[in-house]
């Protein structure tokens, strides 16, 4: 037989469903000399269907050099990661599919495709625009999803004690303070729950928990262990047109956490005691509110905005003023995607907290009990640019300045420049990478280092980085490590710290 000939043996035995034996000839007519663009899609798909995932991955990635083939080999590539289980790919694979002029049926399949990801309802092979329709007016009446996280990590720095002598000018005797930086392992856990009812076709009630931990292995480090369990409950919203590219989101729910805490001494670990008395439940608080957030979002275009209101209130001390406050935040923002591969992003936050029970600070930095109670307003305006590179690699660049208000005598105003940057990489279907960095600068115009006026104007700047490398062993189950530092500079040396945290972890999520 000549290549041609077994080219199409190939294709007729792939029609008859006998894939392994149209591979079979696929790779003679290869040997033959039938070295095209159309060889590999076919001997891509063909191994698609026999579950060959690596080996169709490979032939489909050889068949992109076709203009011809290229739209149809991508949106295969997405059928085929989401076969393999690595969903993250195949939401790649279907997006560019999808932001595609050449073929608007692929581009509508690959919108089902991507539809159905996002609701843990998706099938080896996505089926016809008006077949999506009926299925999704079929949802399962109620979804349950479960995710947990168990790790073991190293930190430099427990109690965030300064790292360099310093005398402490807030205290009369004005002493000199020797911190003592303490290391030790411990373990951070993570565990949520979501039971959703889907009530109609667009819209689902849910109830939810979360706890997020650490605890610490030595008995002496206790002090520093802390915890947050969270319940909400509440609405979700979506709705997306896969002919317009049109997509509503509506997120409303009411929350109620439980935060505990020991307030300790940076300087030794020790909890606190004031006028003879311990006040380490000091930084114990429950925290309680709804909120709302809204997405639009029509092709290049679009725009959120978030409301949230909530109440803190801690744990009663006596000896010292509480931290009990009122929350209060609008948020918007607006994106616009210039390409398939860049867009920016323009936010503005206005927020607020207000106290009940501490005294604000005076233009002497006194903080007397005659003296209003601290309201902080804060406005947060910033921009977010993101670029991708390939298909698996993409990094982003952000700025954000913050002006807080102090609304007694302004001591504690300050102004706050953000950077960041980050990036993402997914190396193949069970690796990814992803780095992040932000230095904060704030600036105090009023404020005294240890609110002491015969010293300078406090300084403080913030240094921020996290690397993570996550592997995927199975569907459900992921290996992650993470490695964290953190520095603080400033002046008030009771501030000043440096801390590096190394995290190994297992994840399981649905």
């Amino acid at each position: 037989m000549t290549a041609d000939q077994y080219f199409e043996e190939g294709n007729r035995l792939y029609r008859d469903g006998l894939y392994w034996a149209a591979l079979l000839r696929y790779r003679q007519a290869y040997e033959s000399g039938f070295d095209t663009p159309l060889l590999h899609y076919n001997t891509g798909v063909a191994n698609y269907r026999a579950d060959q995932h690596d080996r169709a991955e490979e032939s489909l990635l050889r068949a992109l050099d076709s203009p011809s083939l290229r739209v149809a080999a991508q949106y295969n590539l997405g059928l085929n990661a989401y076969a393999a289980g690595d969903e993250r790919a195949a939401l790649r694979w279907f997006r560019l599919v999808r932001d595609q002029q050449q073929n608007e049926r692929l581009a509508q399949y690959a919108r089902v495709a991507i539809h159905r990801i996002r609701l843990l309802e998706a099938e080896e092979e996505i089926v016809l625009v008006e077949e999506e329709r009926r299925r999704r007016r079929a949802l399962e009446f109620v979804d349950l999803d479960l995710r947990a996280r168990v790790s073991f990590g190293t930190d430099s720095n427990v109690f965030r004690s300064p790292g360099e002598v310093y005398v402490d000018f807030s205290d009369p005797a004005q002493p000199l303070v020797t911190p003592v930086e303490q290391s030790g392992a411990f373990m951070p856990v993570a565990f949520s729950a979501k039971y959703r009812v889907n009530a109609f076709e667009n819209e689902g009630f849910f109830g939810a928990y979360r706890l997020n931990g650490r605890y610490y292995q030595d008995e002496e480090l206790e002090n520093a262990n802390e915890f947050i369990h969270e319940l909400s409950f509440g609405s979700e919203y979506e709705n997306e047109n896969e002919e317009t590219g049109r997509d509503t989101r509506l997120y409303s729910a009411f929350t109620i956490a439980q935060h505990d805490e020991v307030y300790y001494d940076p300087d030794d670990g020790d909890a606190r005691v004031v006028a003879g008395e311990n006040i380490e439940d000091r930084m114990n608080y429950l925290r309680y509110g709804p909120e709302l957030r809204l997405r639009r979002a029509w092709n290049r275009i679009a725009v959120g905005l978030e409301v949230t209101g909530q109440l803190w209130n801690y744990e009663e001390t006596g000896v010292v003023p509480e931290y009990d406050h009122e929350y209060f935040l609008f948020d918007v923002y607006t994106q616009y995607r210039f390409t398939r591969t860049s867009l920016i992003r323009v936010t503005a936050a206005k927020s607020s907290r207000r106290f009940g029970d501490r005294p604000s600070f005076d233009l002497n930095g006194q903080q007397l009990i005659t003296n209003d109670d601290v309201r902080y307003d804060y406005l947060d305006l910033g921009v977010i640019a993101r670029q991708r590179i390939t298909d698996d690699l993409w990094f982003g660049v952000e700025y954000e300045r913050r002006d807080r208000t102090d609304r007694f005598q302004g001591y504690n105003d300050y102004i706050r420049d953000s950077y960041g940057f980050e990036l993402n990489w997914d190396i193949g279907r069970r690796f990814d990478f992803r780095a992040e960095a932000y230095y904060r600068l704030y600036n105090f115009p009023r404020a005294f280092a240890f609110h002491d006026p015969a010293l300078p104007l406090k300084t403080f700047e913030v240094a921020d980085a996290r690397v993570t490398a996550s592997y995927r062993m199975t569907r459900h189950l992921y290996l992650d490590l993470r490695a964290d530092y953190h520095d603080q500079v400033s002046n008030d040396g009771r501030i000043a710290y440096e801390r590096n945290e190394i995290i190994l972890g297992v994840r399981w999520q649905q």
